[in-house]
């Protein structure tokens, strides 16, 4: 293990140091050892049990052996909440803890959630629930499987602290691992809280995430533009990887997205099951501010609102118009090539982009006006294109397939068998053989995602010191794109549409 510091280099108005609030008997639920080993932690000599519980010996130790220490700290920052000023907040319940190099020679950030109060608590306890916790732990690990920019976790732990939600309950703790827990919402602070010292925290942070970017200081406004366009286009690349697994977060306040565009804070989010647009996962969001099909939009609108604040160290507003346009260009050109990616169309004669996009939206139609299954149709696909020449070998699509037609009606069939002649049409202008095709179809949708019903399985396990189910579930999810033997019909039900529910933000 190599240990860094970094952000407790920042002004110290930016953050409050303290050691975690350690957890009554805690109990190590899991561990993800694989992603402990990617980033050179050692699994033998640290009690990850203990430093997830808030007991961090075992981590000082390993740092003190370098000539360096620990000194957790509490971020401070601000945001937008529902597109409305919430002024200052911060990290009421974690704590940054540690930086570590991997192997590779890549900084990560561990960060512990659950951890006690911080000056940033407000009215909270600083605890973490089990369901919370467990949905985060799974989704983030479901996300990094998919390809998706994510943090992630090392493990969680129970403990027999109780906190109050409605009634007593065992509170929980998380080590989450993210390459950045910087948000947009640390630019609003600083910005309005903090002005003097605005320009060498922006030096900073581009010296510290984006060092490419970081020339000289006589260069100064060309950082600021080309460090605002990174965070734009790294933004757009996020949400159109969410988009096509039909993953809504729920809650894209600007204290909820990082300056590096990878996914952080798990609260209400949801993965598509019924193909709905509109649909609302989070059961705080009575406008459908955070549906799915707005999350492109709320990406636009953070940005914006954010980095206004860095007109003042050279940015204009023609540059903000300009990446604003590149924002929304690099989501179009991404989602496009990762749908066209789904129906197995990634190399073809660009006078046939037009009907391709038609074609692929058609499909997206069909799915909204029938009500079909997200992600069991597009892996459905691979039966239509196999033709049952090899039934045994893709019995589970061919099944997806068969549930699909059960479901249309009269029409449905009607517009499902003509859709079926123009795809056809369609893969026939790009021929290759098809295991090729069907190879891209497997590689681009997955077989199993995180459904609600899972998550909850996993919960009422945890809840009853039962693990199996939530093992059973991380296995699944780290190899999401293959059929797996430990699967039941039930991984990949979808749930009738009147009775997919939403998730609350209570943690």
């Amino acid at each position: 293990m190599k240990f860094i510091q970094r952000y407790n280099q920042h002004n110290p108005k930016l953050y409050h140091h303290q050691l975690p609030s350690a957890l009554d008997n805690p109990k190590l639920v899991h561990l993800n050892t694989k992603l402990l080993s990617q980033l050179g932690l050692d699994t033998s000599l640290i009690d990850w049990q203990a430093v997830i519980g808030g007991q961090l010996d075992d981590l000082m130790a390993a740092a003190s052996k370098q000539g360096d220490s620990l000194d957790p700290l509490a971020m401070v920052y601000a945001g937008h909440q529902f597109g409305q000023w919430a002024g200052q907040l911060g990290d009421g319940r974690g704590l940054l803890i540690a930086e570590v190099l991997d192997r590779a020679g890549n900084i990560h950030e561990l960060h512990l959630k659950g951890s006690g109060k911080t000056p940033y608590s407000r009215h909270g306890d600083g605890r973490a629930m089990i369901a919370s916790t467990v949905r985060e732990y799974l989704c983030s690990h479901a996300l990094s499987h998919l390809g998706i920019a994510t943090s992630t976790a090392i493990g969680f732990v129970v403990s027999d602290t109780l906190i109050h939600r409605g009634q007593p309950e065992r509170a929980a703790a998380l080590l989450r691992v993210s390459d950045c827990h910087v948000r947009l919402g640390h630019i609003e602070w600083v910005a309005c809280y903090a002005p003097e010292i605005f320009p060498a925290f922006i030096d900073k942070l581009i010296a510290d995430y984006y060092p490419q970017l970081h020339r000289s200081q006589t260069n100064k406004a060309t950082d600021i533009v080309a460090f605002v366009r990174q965070i734009a286009l790294r933004t757009a690349r996020l949400i159109a990887s969410w988009q096509l697994v039909g993953f809504s977060h729920g809650v894209m306040n600007t204290d909820n997205l990082n300056i590096t565009g990878s996914t952080l804070d798990f609260g209400p989010f949801g993965f598509m099951e019924r193909f709905d647009p509109t649909w609302i996962n989070n059961a705080s969001d009575h406008t459908a501010r955070y549906c799915y099909q707005n999350q492109p939009t709320i990406g636009h609108y953070n940005l914006a609102t954010s980095l206004r604040h860095l007109y003042q160290l050279g940015l204009t507003g023609a540059h903000l118009r300009q990446i604003l346009l590149d924002y929304e260009n690099e989501f179009i050109k991404q989602y496009h090539q990762g749908l066209f990616a789904k129906f197995g169309f990634e190399a073809f004669d660009s006078s046939q982009q037009d009907n391709l996009e038609q074609l692929c939206y058609d499909f997206l139609y069909l799915l909204q006006n029938h009500a079909l299954d997200y992600t069991n149709s597009f892996r459905a696909l691979i039966a239509v294109v196999d033709e049952r020449q090899h039934l045994s070998q893709y019995a589970h699509e061919y099944a997806l397939l068969d549930i699909l037609y059960q479901e249309l009606g009269h029409q449905g069939k009607q517009d499902w068998e003509n859709w079926l002649k123009r795809y056809k049409s369609a893969i026939a202008l790009y021929p290759s053989p098809t295991t090729t095709l069907i190879d891209k179809l497997s590689a681009t949708n997955p077989v199993y995602v995180l459904r609600n019903h899972l998550a909850q399985s996993a919960i009422d396990g945890v809840l009853n010191d039962d693990f199996s189910a939530l093992n059973r579930i991380f296995t699944l999810l780290s190899n999401p794109y293959q059929y797996q033997d430990i699967s039941s019909p039930n991984d990949v039900h979808s749930s009738p549409k009147s009775q997919v529910a939403t998730v609350s933000c209570l943690s």
